[in-house]
């Protein structure tokens, strides 16, 4: 038996949503779109207008497809044939930055009476970033503390300001914590940023009482309590930053970053430095980067990304966020490029590898990705070993899955349920049944309540009409805790299949392919609903569907079969 309820997927690095729309919407979030005339594509042998809107027209596209250093090459050789057009110009600003040539983006930084009131805005932003970059902070000052950088990036420009304050030496302005109304962003990487200056003035009672209030609660992100835990190191505090690494790792036990901050702190290493000013005015941009990125507002958050790496470009965590932005965008190759800025020994060597390898498998290079993950495996990092795991079993290695997962999960009095899921899956494709629903009837006692993990056996119970109405329960349980997806509600409609209900089959399997219309299982068993309640024809149409849509072998066979027969499914109710 095979199930297809939870397709193999990493559990430690995901792949989101794209965050990427169109050129103009892209632009417009930057505040740098402008209307582009409708021409005529321009033909073949062209005037040298003509030239330009043709390179404006293939920069423009490659922005809107993520391919950033297209964009700007395309955009620079259209603003060089076609002379100071504002749109082209606002339109090479955008791709310079997003592609992360800031120094470029400095000088083509929108400005005067034509260009937009948004682009200037974050124009004048990047000028600020690149006067820093160089070391000219009065400039940087004069550029923030105009009123010219203003919505979406006040924010931006106000975690900023104390860092170019500092960079000129008015020590006073620098501690002055940023606040504006309403932003909870604001206050929280400016209450950070200031602990740090106050560390760099010698204030260390005030730093500390920084680093404690955003610490504080039910505990500090992982942000926060590796600035306040390096404080503490750098303070001689040791025992102190271990139990503070320890609660938070107790919190997200496998965050690699505290793991690191950790291994550390207990070795005796050196502490980390405190940030110098570029590398406090790259962390200032890096929060607020990371949030945007997490609401969706992708496009404000890469160019963040982008100007905080300008700041300190050794920032190699900075670097993994951009490479996760990039390979959501589809900029395969860009993104790669992030990922591999994280060098041998590094605490996020491993991390990089790791993501290298999925974007390989991504790719359907399964060879270089299984090669990538014996790479960060052989580092000793276990999250390293974990991918390397799952990758395995997503080429179907499952022997040498399992022998990585079962160690780690004997080793440990309180073992990760997700490793027990994934060993569970991994006995169940090799054909254990036993063994797998021993693992996944443990995982789910372990976590109760996983839309997931009750789906997986309670269509595996369903599939093999055993436990029918326990797995119905469970389903159902599924399905309220995530209504919109089509392999859950397929479960709860073959459940009912199952039980002989046929016409509420039918009803419900009729919501799932809404939901997930290429899924080929889903539409096998629409297909059987329909057969069995006398709509003959909408199920062959349905069986033959399936055919189209790349089945696993048991479907195929399943479809070919009851085609060739004419005779349709013969159903294994509950109990029989």
């Amino acid at each position: 038996m095979h199930l297809r309820r939870a397709p193999a997927a990493p559990k430690l690095i995901g792949m989101r949503h794209t965050l990427f729309a169109t050129t103009c919407l892209s632009l417009l979030l930057l505040g740098a779109c402008a209307t582009v005339p409708v021409k005529t594509a321009p033909r073949a042998t062209t005037t040298g207008a003509e030239s330009a809107y043709g390179l404006f027209l293939a920069g423009s596209t490659a922005l809107s497809d993520g391919r950033n250093a297209d964009a700007a090459r395309f955009l620079e050789l259209a603003k060089l044939q076609g002379g100071d057009d504002p749109a082209v110009k606002e339109r090479a600003f955008t791709a310079a930055l997003m592609a992360g040539d800031i120094t470029k983006a400095a000088l083509l930084a929108p400005d005067g009476p034509d260009a937009s009131d948004q682009g200037k805005r974050i124009g004048r932003l990047t000028r600020a970033v690149e006067a820093l970059a160089v070391n000219k902070g009065k400039v940087a000052r004069e550029v923030l503390g105009s009123d010219g950088v203003g919505f979406p990036h006040r924010g931006a420009a106000a975690l900023l300001t104390p860092w170019a304050a500092a960079s000129v030496g008015d020590l006073d302005a620098a501690l002055i914590r940023p606040t504006i109304r309403g932003d909870a962003s604001v206050d929280y990487f400016g209450q950070i940023g200031q602990a740090h200056l106050y560390e760099r003035a010698r204030r260390f009672d005030e730093a500390e009482t920084n680093f404690k209030a955003i610490n504080g609660g039910d505990g500090g992100a992982e942000i926060a309590v590796t600035s306040y835990g390096g404080f503490l190191e750098r303070r001689g505090r040791r025992p102190e930053a271990i139990a503070l690494y320890d609660a938070a790792l107790a919190r997200s036990r496998s965050n690699p970053g505290l793991k690191a901050a950790r291994a550390r702190a207990a070795s005796g290493k050196a502490a980390p430095t405190a940030p110098a000013i570029k590398e406090g005015a790259a962390f200032a941009l890096l929060g607020p980067a990371a949030t945007l990125i997490s609401a969706k507002q992708g496009q404000i958050g890469l160019a963040y990304l982008r100007l905080a790496l300008r700041l300190d470009p050794q920032r190699n965590d900075g670097w993994l966020m951009l490479g996760d932005v990039l390979q959501q965008q589809g900029d395969v190759e860009g993104a790669r490029g992030a990922y591999q800025h994280a060098r041998p020994g590094s605490p996020e060597f491993s991390s990089g590898q790791s993501k290298l390898a999925w974007s390989y498998q991504s790719a359907g290079n399964k060879t270089e990705a299984l090669k990538l993950a014996r790479t960060a495996a052989a580092t000793g990092d276990l999250d390293g070993l974990l991918t390397l795991a799952d990758l395995l079993a997503a080429n179907e290695s499952f022997e040498e899955a399992i022998s990585i997962w079962t160690p780690q999960i004997d080793a440990s009095k309180t073992p990760d349920w997700q490793l027990i899921y994934s060993r569970g899956r991994a006995n169940e494709r090799l054909g254990r049944w036993k063994l797998a629903e021993a693992d996944l009837i443990r995982a789910l006692s372990l976590r109760p309540d996983d839309a997931e993990l009750l789906n997986y056996l309670g269509y595996a119970w369903i599939d093999r009409g055993e436990r029918v109405p326990e797995a119905l329960a469970m389903v159902e349980k599924a399905v309220a805790a995530n209504p919109r997806a089509g392999a859950i509600i397929d479960s709860l409609g073959w459940a009912h299949f199952r039980l002989g209900d046929f016409r509420k089959a039918v009803e419900i399997l009729e919501q799932a392919i809404e939901l997930e219309a290429g899924d080929p299982e889903i539409n096998n068993h629409l297909g059987d609903a329909y057969w069995m309640v006398g709509r003959k024809d909408e199920a062959v149409f349905q069986w033959r569907r399936v055919l189209t849509l790349k089945p696993d072998e048991k479907n195929r066979v399943d479809v070919e079969k009851k085609l060739a027969s004419g005779l349709g499914p013969t159903p294994k109710l509950a109990g029989q």
